[in-house]
């Protein structure tokens, strides 16, 4: 027995296993994506502009706060749509959002193909900071000067 067969995969050395064939690899990168392009097509279709098709978001309802998810249908319909500064006024980060889930799934897949695993570490820092825009966005939005982030 050589020493390259007794090394464990994952040890520094060894190549990338083949884990199935690249159609087995790019299933569940496939599935996640048709699901997501199945939630577009349905908001693209039903518009959330129009009451009685959604509901309301709660803490809007009992309190008249918008929380960081508020606007986000409208803004994926105008977004469907082409409609890109509407969707930019319904919801800012959910826009950033939707780029920043292209690009994961991008590499997803790239690193599908390679054979290698999709792995995103975030780190206390990356994770605080994420935390921290959320909770600037939710407050500066709710601010009086902050209206040009209201849905």
């Amino acid at each position: 027995m050589n020493a390259d067969s007794q090394r464990t995969p994952g040890t520094p050395g060894t190549q990338p296993s083949d884990g199935g064939s690249v159609l087995g690899r790019l299933a569940v990168p496939a599935g996640v994506l048709a699901a997501v392009v199945g939630a577009f097509g349905y908001v693209g279709t039903v518009d959330p502009n129009q009451p009685g098709h959604y509901p309301v978001c709660p803490l809007l309802r009992l309190t008249g706060i918008y929380c960081p998810g508020c606007g986000g249908l409208r803004s994926a319909h105008a977004f469907v749509h082409g409609d890109f500064v509407a969707a930019l006024g319904d919801n800012a980060l959910a826009v950033v959002g939707y780029f920043a889930f292209a690009v994961v799934w991008t590499v997803w897949v790239v690193r599908a193909v390679r054979g290698r695993p999709a792995r995103i570490v975030l780190g206390p820092v990356q994770l605080w900071s994420l935390g921290a825009l959320v909770l600037v966005f939710t407050v500066v939005r709710n601010l009086p000067f902050g209206g040009w982030l209201h849905p």
